[in-house]
């Protein structure tokens, strides 16, 4: 399984146009409402605020994965976002997030859900994917940097 295995190009968006973190997860959520996900999207973002609540998904270097899991999901749902700006999501290391991946799962999908987390993390590790990442001046600019076509 590889990381783009559960993009979509409809749910990458090039930038966020939030200014704060329940903006930014109300704006992730509101992605999948375009791919007609039959998804309560209060009861989504009660699930991620919750998690958040737990502790930040702001995991330093620039980047947050907020993740969730949902009873009425049959697959897992991973959507981007990118601001240039940088948006405070209380990361670990107090500096801004500019590179979002949102992770709602169902219920019963832990190991998979783990997996998909796992691949992200292991992928923004790296520095100049982040910089790119980040520095992108456009949606198709980010699609090539995700390989979606």
């Amino acid at each position: 399984m590889i990381i783009n295995d559960n993009l979509d190009k409809d749910l990458v968006l090039f930038e966020l146009e939030s200014s704060d973190k329940e903006g930014v997860l109300r704006e992730m959520v509101a992605a999948l409402n375009t791919k007609d996900v039959k998804l309560d999207a209060e009861a989504a973002l009660k699930v991620l605020i919750t998690r958040e609540k737990l502790g930040t998904t702001g995991i330093g270097d620039g980047i947050a994965i907020p993740h969730g899991k949902l009873e009425c999901l049959e697959n897992i749902f991973v959507v981007v976002g990118r601001s240039g700006r940088g948006i405070d999501f209380e990361a670990l290391d107090g500096k801004p997030c500019h590179i979002f991946f949102m992770v709602l799962a169902p219920d019963q999908g832990a190991g998979t859900h783990l997996k998909v987390l796992a691949q992200i993390s292991k992928q923004l590790k790296d520095e100049t994917y982040r910089d790119a990442f980040k520095n992108a001046q456009n949606q198709q600019e980010l699609l090539n940097l995700l390989n979606i076509t």
